[in-house]
């Protein structure tokens, strides 16, 4: 998979301690982008998930879970499901940022964005829009994005908005 960055300890990127994964590659662009360095799909460094796996194993147990950032995490859902499945041997939430919205995700046929969803335990969905950009927002940059417990909308069959973290 091609990365643009990992941080190993974050506090903005979800609920508590973070390890971050910002991938490489994205299709939305969004103007005023926090991350435009992502972009370009063939920049970056190259990683397979073995090594991140590695890489996780090797952090103090007081994280509580695992972000994907980008770019655009879905453009690498199969690679990032391994990473994910391994975060949660460890106890670890995952949380993923994507500028798809849910519904988008789930009407399309791509098996492996599936699975991506379906390891996924917090979804922020939505392209950031710099017009309705909200500082006071936890953990996204615009008021269109949204916050969403994955397993309550797996049970429910709708979309279930987290209320608080």
């Amino acid at each position: 998979m091609r990365l643009s960055g990992i941080t190993p300890e974050s506090t903005v990127d979800g609920p508590g301690l973070r390890f971050v994964i910002f991938t490489q590659g994205c299709p939305h662009q969004c103007p005023h982008c926090h991350n435009p360095e992502s972009w370009v799909n063939d920049a970056g460094k190259e990683f397979s998930a073995r090594q991140i796996i590695r890489l996780l194993r090797q952090q103090k147990q007081t994280k509580r879970g695992i972000t994907f950032s980008g770019g655009e995490p879905f453009l690498q859902a199969a690679e990032l499901v391994e990473v994910a499945l391994a975060a949660r041997q460890m106890n670890w939430d995952v949380v993923t940022y994507t500028g798809f919205t849910y519904e988008q995700l789930i009407e399309d046929n791509d098996n492996d964005r599936k699975a991506l969803l379906s390891v996924t335990d917090i979804l922020i969905d939505g392209k950031y829009l710099h017009e309705l950009r909200d500082i006071s927002l936890q953990f996204r940059g615009s008021s269109n994005q949204r916050v969403i417990d994955m397993a309550a909308t797996q049970k429910h069959g709708r979309i279930c908005i987290l209320q608080s973290l």
